[in-house]
């Protein structure tokens, strides 16, 4: 038998005066936010919550989201957490398509007003029968008019609780997908998939097992932050600070202040702590005399930011791969063997990866393009109540992941790009991911994304949008006769947009379907 939340109880009882979550002023040790777990426990299981049970939680990166997502599963719950940027109408759909029966949404800000909107989503859903308000004041009202607080909720609930015991196969999470085609699918993952997950994430990179200090700018209701930071912090009684809204010269300060060692991020993270660096006042070699690990996951990350991040703070970056269905972490560089800048690695333990084409014929031969399917212990056990969908890409225990990539002799893998954003110019492939490699090393650009627009006569043409880096004078016709001079003719953008900003995710990954 085996329960996720065996990963804050075990923490909770050998170091219990540890710091586990650190929001500015805020300090919860490991006792305290296992206490406050097993009172969510007691409300839900006061509420009728049963084994089995789906229970959704809506909240950024603060103290509030892991308590509460250990007490569900502390329940025998299965937790599905919503992304914090949903609308009313979305978050009826994702409450429905889980078949959640409780509902925790945290109130938000002016600017960001969760609460409304979860409410107003709650009142939409059909079987949903708990709404708990998390107020940023326990004792507070909540600003949604004859709602509960679980302030309130969890008061008279004792820090007393027995966890329920749960088999390994049975569900953890549901974690939705970002729904880029049609509507989003809840991808299933057991407590198994999740544990051994953690586990390897620590193992993997080389983390202290006895604790590491880590900045959690990643959202905790993604695959990536709860799993590489949250479940795989919590297993080693590590410390987590957390920052509700990634910003870039409130987080170097933040690696700097709390003597950060662990830092996770998307690649746009990476590039906004660069930035950031000028004018923050922070102390670099002292951030770099601490920092011992850093990771990339979510999207490609260019070479480019990897160099310069390494010459400022004397650390490599870990890139690895995975995907919400395999729990994520499916490829990663790791500590016993070298980093490969621009790889996502090699498969981690207990897991086969291969390369497939459109039939699920093995793609043999080094550097041959194929599709990326997976097999292994992270695997999900299929997409809640979608037969059909999970057929579509799991046969024989493989699961297919729409990512296209090449392996080298060595065994590494490498993202060549999505299988849906390859241009196909004038009957030639185009990787996006390539170009914007190039791009990324002229001086004048700081961050670029490229993707196909419609033509006439190539069905496709090459459009690249640039952020141009500080104080560059470069003009759109300059950068076009630039590429023109380091890419072949069928490659090369004869389309370049300048913006101040690309459209992003809650998760730091460029939208291309916006830009499109």
């Amino acid at each position: 038998m085996l329960n996720l939340s065996v990963l804050l109880e075990d923490s909770a009882r050998k170091h219990p005066t540890r710091d586990a979550v650190v929001f500015g002023e805020t300090r919860l040790n490991y006792a305290q936010v296992n206490g406050a777990a097993n009172q969510v426990a007691n409300l839900l299981v006061s509420r009728g919550i049963k084994p089995g049970d789906k229970v959704a939680l809506s909240c950024p990166n603060l103290p509030f989201f892991p308590i509460v997502y250990y007490g569900i599963l502390k329940a025998g719950g299965v937790v599905v957490p919503l992304n914090v940027l949903l609308k009313g109408r979305e978050i009826a759909y994702h409450l429905g398509d889980s078949e959640a029966k409780a509902y925790f949404c945290f109130q938000g800000t002016a600017d960001l007003p969760m609460g409304t909107e979860g409410h107003a989503g709650f009142e939409q859903a059909d079987g949903c029968e708990h709404f708990f308000m998390i107020t940023a004041d326990p004792a507070g009202a909540s600003p949604v008019e004859g709602t509960e607080t679980m302030g309130a909720a969890m008061s008279q609930q004792s820090p007393v609780f027995e966890s329920v015991l749960t088999a390994e196969t049975d569900s953890a999470v549901i974690l939705y997908t970002s729904g880029t085609t049609g509507q989003p699918k809840g991808a299933e993952l057991s407590h198994s998939n999740l544990v051994l997950n953690a586990l390897e994430s620590t193992r993997m990179l080389g983390a202290d097992p006895a604790g590491e200090r880590h900045l959690v700018t990643l959202p905790l209701f993604h695959s990536f932050g709860s799993t590489v930071q949250m479940n795989a912090g919590f297993s080693s009684a590590s410390t987590l600070v957390l920052l509700p809204r990634f910003d870039a010269e409130a987080a170097v300060k933040l690696l700097e202040a709390e003597e950060i060692t662990f830092f996770a991020g998307v690649p746009t993270m990476y590039w906004g702590l660069l930035g950031a660096l000028e004018d923050s006042g922070v102390d670099v070699d002292k951030i770099a005399a601490n920092l011992r690990i850093a990771c990339a996951g979510g999207a490609s990350l260019p070479v480019e930011i990897i160099k310069e991040f390494k010459a400022r703070f004397k650390v490599d970056i870990y890139e690895g791969y995975g995907l919400s269905e395999t729990s994520p972490v499916a490829t990663f560089n790791q500590k016993d063997r070298p980093a490969k800048p621009g790889s996502i690695g090699y498969p981690i333990w207990g897991v086969d990866v291969k390369l497939i084409d459109a039939d699920w014929n093995t793609v043999e031969g080094a550097d041959e393009v194929g599709e990326i399917a997976i097999r292994g212990h992270n695997i999900m056990k299929g997409y809640y109540n979608r037969a059909d969908a999970t057929a579509e890409v799991m046969k024989d225990g493989w699961f297919r992941s729409g990512d296209l990539a090449r392996r080298d002799e060595d065994g590494y893998y490498y993202i060549v790009d999505r299988a849906k954003d390859m241009i196909i110019r004038g009957g030639f492939n185009v990787y996006p991911r390539e170009i914007e490699e190039v791009l990324m090393t002229h001086e004048g650009v700081s961050l670029a994304a490229v993707l196909g627009v419609p033509h006439e006569s190539h069905g496709e043409e090459i459009k690249a949008y640039v952020i141009k880096a500080p104080g560059a004078s470069l003009t759109e016709d300059e950068l076009v006769a630039w590429c023109k001079e380091q890419m072949a003719s069928y490659k090369y953008p004869r389309m370049v947009e300048f913006r101040d900003e690309l459209p992003m995710t809650a998760t730091g990954k460029i939208l291309k379907r916006e830009l499109a």
